[in-house]
Protein backbone atom coordinates (compact mmCIF):
# COMPACT_ATOMS: atom_id res chain seq x y z
CA UNK A 1 0.00 0.00 0.00
CA UNK A 2 1.55 3.30 -1.06
CA UNK A 3 0.57 6.95 -1.20
CA UNK A 4 2.34 9.63 -3.21
CA UNK A 5 0.51 12.96 -2.71
CA UNK A 6 2.81 14.76 -5.14
CA UNK A 7 2.02 18.48 -5.07
CA UNK A 8 -1.05 18.11 -2.86
CA UNK A 9 -1.25 20.63 -0.05
CA UNK A 10 -1.38 19.22 3.49
CA UNK A 11 -5.00 20.43 3.75
CA UNK A 12 -5.95 18.56 0.56
CA UNK A 13 -4.24 15.38 1.77
CA UNK A 14 -6.04 15.66 5.09
CA UNK A 15 -9.44 16.04 3.40
CA UNK A 16 -8.73 13.11 1.09
CA UNK A 17 -7.84 10.67 3.87
CA UNK A 18 -9.93 11.73 6.86
CA UNK A 19 -12.86 9.49 5.93
CA UNK A 20 -10.77 6.44 6.77
CA UNK A 21 -10.52 7.42 10.45
CA UNK A 22 -13.01 7.93 13.26
CA UNK A 23 -14.84 11.29 13.12
CA UNK A 24 -12.94 13.95 15.05
CA UNK A 25 -9.80 11.83 15.42
CA UNK A 26 -7.93 13.47 12.54
CA UNK A 27 -7.98 16.99 13.98
CA UNK A 28 -4.68 16.51 15.79
CA UNK A 29 -3.20 13.85 13.54
CA UNK A 30 -0.21 14.79 11.42
CA UNK A 31 -0.24 14.49 7.64
CA UNK A 32 2.34 11.73 7.95
CA UNK A 33 0.10 10.00 10.48
CA UNK A 34 -2.79 10.09 8.03
CA UNK A 35 -0.75 8.82 5.09
CA UNK A 36 1.13 6.03 6.88
CA UNK A 37 -1.85 5.17 9.06
CA UNK A 38 -4.13 4.82 6.05
CA UNK A 39 -1.65 2.53 4.29
CA UNK A 40 -1.09 0.42 7.40
CA UNK A 41 -4.80 0.16 8.14
CA UNK A 42 -5.35 -1.60 4.82
CA UNK A 43 -3.09 -4.42 6.04
CA UNK A 44 -5.25 -4.83 9.18
CA UNK A 45 -2.48 -5.23 11.80
CA UNK A 46 -3.18 -7.76 14.55
CA UNK A 47 -1.63 -8.66 17.90
CA UNK A 48 0.33 -11.42 16.13
CA UNK A 49 2.20 -8.97 13.88
CA UNK A 50 5.46 -7.11 14.24
CA UNK A 51 5.28 -3.52 13.00
CA UNK A 52 8.44 -1.72 11.89
CA UNK A 53 8.29 1.97 11.10
CA UNK A 54 10.99 3.88 9.22
CA UNK A 55 11.18 7.65 8.89
CA UNK A 56 14.22 9.86 8.62
CA UNK A 57 12.53 13.03 9.85
CA UNK A 58 9.23 11.93 11.38
CA UNK A 59 6.78 14.67 12.27
CA UNK A 60 9.11 17.54 11.40
CA UNK A 61 6.40 19.44 9.51
CA UNK A 62 4.19 19.45 12.60
CA UNK A 63 7.07 20.92 14.62
CA UNK A 64 7.60 23.61 11.97
CA UNK A 65 3.93 24.58 12.06
CA UNK A 66 3.96 24.91 15.84
CA UNK A 67 7.10 27.05 15.88
CA UNK A 68 5.63 29.23 13.11
CA UNK A 69 2.69 30.04 15.39
CA UNK A 70 4.90 32.01 17.79
CA UNK A 71 4.75 34.56 19.43
CA UNK A 72 1.21 33.34 20.11
CA UNK A 73 1.80 29.57 20.24
CA UNK A 74 -1.14 27.45 19.19
CA UNK A 75 -2.24 24.83 21.76
CA UNK A 76 -3.62 22.64 18.97
CA UNK A 77 -0.40 22.80 16.96
CA UNK A 78 1.58 22.07 20.13
CA UNK A 79 -0.45 18.91 20.74
CA UNK A 80 0.06 17.87 17.12
CA UNK A 81 3.81 18.48 17.32
CA UNK A 82 4.23 16.13 20.30
CA UNK A 83 1.83 13.49 19.01
CA UNK A 84 3.00 9.86 18.96
CA UNK A 85 4.50 8.58 15.73
CA UNK A 86 2.50 8.05 12.57
CA UNK A 87 1.99 4.35 13.35
CA UNK A 88 0.89 4.96 16.93
CA UNK A 89 -1.64 7.55 15.80
CA UNK A 90 -3.49 4.75 14.02
CA UNK A 91 -3.03 2.01 16.61
CA UNK A 92 -3.93 4.13 19.62
CA UNK A 93 -7.00 5.49 17.89
CA UNK A 94 -8.20 1.97 17.17
CA UNK A 95 -7.01 0.56 20.50
CA UNK A 96 -5.16 -2.08 18.51
CA UNK A 97 -2.54 -4.26 20.21
CA UNK A 98 0.40 -5.63 18.25
CA UNK A 99 3.16 -8.11 19.11
CA UNK A 100 6.12 -5.80 18.55
CA UNK A 101 6.70 -2.21 17.46
CA UNK A 102 10.13 -1.08 16.30
CA UNK A 103 10.69 2.51 15.10
CA UNK A 104 13.82 3.27 13.07
CA UNK A 105 15.12 6.67 12.01
CA UNK A 106 17.98 8.49 10.33
CA UNK A 107 20.89 7.75 8.06
CA UNK A 108 21.40 6.92 4.40
CA UNK A 109 21.01 3.21 5.18
CA UNK A 110 17.61 3.53 6.82
CA UNK A 111 15.83 1.47 4.15
CA UNK A 112 18.34 -1.36 4.53
CA UNK A 113 18.15 -1.43 8.33
CA UNK A 114 14.35 -1.36 8.27
CA UNK A 115 14.10 -4.13 5.68
CA UNK A 116 16.64 -6.33 7.44
CA UNK A 117 14.91 -5.83 10.80
CA UNK A 118 11.62 -6.81 9.18
CA UNK A 119 13.16 -10.03 7.89
CA UNK A 120 14.51 -10.83 11.36
CA UNK A 121 11.22 -10.15 13.15
CA UNK A 122 10.01 -13.10 15.26
CA UNK A 123 6.44 -13.02 13.97
CA UNK A 124 5.06 -14.89 10.98
CA UNK A 125 4.14 -11.58 9.39
CA UNK A 126 6.06 -8.32 9.66
CA UNK A 127 4.47 -5.06 8.58
CA UNK A 128 7.07 -2.64 7.27
CA UNK A 129 5.84 0.92 6.91
CA UNK A 130 7.48 4.27 6.49
CA UNK A 131 7.27 7.73 5.07
CA UNK A 132 8.12 11.38 5.24
CA UNK A 133 6.31 14.71 5.03
CA UNK A 134 7.65 17.69 3.09
CA UNK A 135 9.40 20.30 5.20
CA UNK A 136 9.53 24.07 4.76
CA UNK A 137 12.26 26.13 6.45
CA UNK A 138 13.86 23.06 8.02
CA UNK A 139 14.89 22.05 4.51
CA UNK A 140 17.53 24.80 4.60
CA UNK A 141 19.14 22.97 7.52
CA UNK A 142 18.71 19.50 5.97
CA UNK A 143 16.39 18.54 8.80
CA UNK A 144 13.31 17.72 6.77
CA UNK A 145 12.24 15.75 3.73
CA UNK A 146 11.93 17.22 0.24
CA UNK A 147 8.82 15.16 -0.51
CA UNK A 148 5.81 13.55 1.13
CA UNK A 149 5.14 9.82 0.79
CA UNK A 150 4.03 6.82 2.78
CA UNK A 151 3.89 3.05 2.42
CA UNK A 152 3.10 -0.19 4.22
CA UNK A 153 4.04 -3.68 3.12
CA UNK A 154 3.45 -7.11 4.66
CA UNK A 155 6.46 -9.44 4.65
CA UNK A 156 6.12 -13.17 5.31
CA UNK A 157 8.76 -15.89 5.34
CA UNK A 158 6.38 -18.21 3.52
CA UNK A 159 4.32 -16.06 1.14
CA UNK A 160 0.82 -17.22 0.34
CA UNK A 161 -0.79 -17.59 -3.05
CA UNK A 162 -1.84 -13.94 -2.98
CA UNK A 163 1.65 -12.55 -2.55
CA UNK A 164 2.51 -9.64 -4.84
CA UNK A 165 6.26 -10.12 -5.00
CA UNK A 166 9.43 -11.40 -3.42
CA UNK A 167 12.35 -9.56 -1.81
CA UNK A 168 15.75 -11.00 -0.97
CA UNK A 169 18.82 -9.62 0.80
CA UNK A 170 22.25 -11.17 0.33
CA UNK A 171 25.87 -10.35 1.10
CA UNK A 172 27.67 -9.18 -2.03
CA UNK A 173 30.80 -7.21 -2.73
CA UNK A 174 30.01 -3.74 -3.95
CA UNK A 175 29.12 -0.24 -2.94
CA UNK A 176 25.94 1.74 -3.19
CA UNK A 177 22.79 2.41 -1.22
CA UNK A 178 19.07 2.86 -1.65
CA UNK A 179 17.32 5.49 0.43
CA UNK A 180 13.86 5.29 1.96
CA UNK A 181 12.39 7.37 -0.87
CA UNK A 182 14.04 5.04 -3.38
CA UNK A 183 12.49 2.02 -1.70
CA UNK A 184 9.12 3.76 -1.73
CA UNK A 185 9.41 4.45 -5.45
CA UNK A 186 10.10 0.77 -6.16
CA UNK A 187 7.01 -0.24 -4.17
CA UNK A 188 4.82 2.52 -5.57
CA UNK A 189 5.63 1.76 -9.22
CA UNK A 190 6.08 -1.99 -8.69
CA UNK A 191 9.49 -1.81 -10.33
CA UNK A 192 11.85 -4.77 -10.18
CA UNK A 193 15.29 -4.15 -8.71
CA UNK A 194 18.59 -5.97 -8.43
CA UNK A 195 21.30 -3.83 -6.87
CA UNK A 196 22.95 -2.58 -3.71
CA UNK A 197 20.75 -1.35 -0.89
CA UNK A 198 23.81 -0.84 1.36
CA UNK A 199 27.58 -1.40 1.05
CA UNK A 200 28.09 -5.17 0.99
CA UNK A 201 24.36 -5.90 0.72
CA UNK A 202 22.41 -6.58 -2.44
CA UNK A 203 18.63 -6.50 -2.72
CA UNK A 204 16.59 -8.37 -5.30
CA UNK A 205 12.96 -7.34 -5.69
CA UNK A 206 10.65 -9.13 -8.12
CA UNK A 207 6.92 -8.80 -8.70
CA UNK A 208 4.36 -11.48 -9.44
Amino acid sequence: MTDDPGRETPATTRDRLKAGFAPGSTRRMTVLGLIVGNALAQLDPTQEDSVLYASGYGESRALEDFLDSFPAPSPTLFQTSIHPSAVQQLLIGRQRAIREFMPLSGGDLLAFHALRASMLAPSARALLCGGEETGTWLLEHRLASERTFGFAAALARQPGTGSLGRVRLAHAEGKGSLGLAGLFDLLHTKTEFDGWIAPGWRMTLTWA
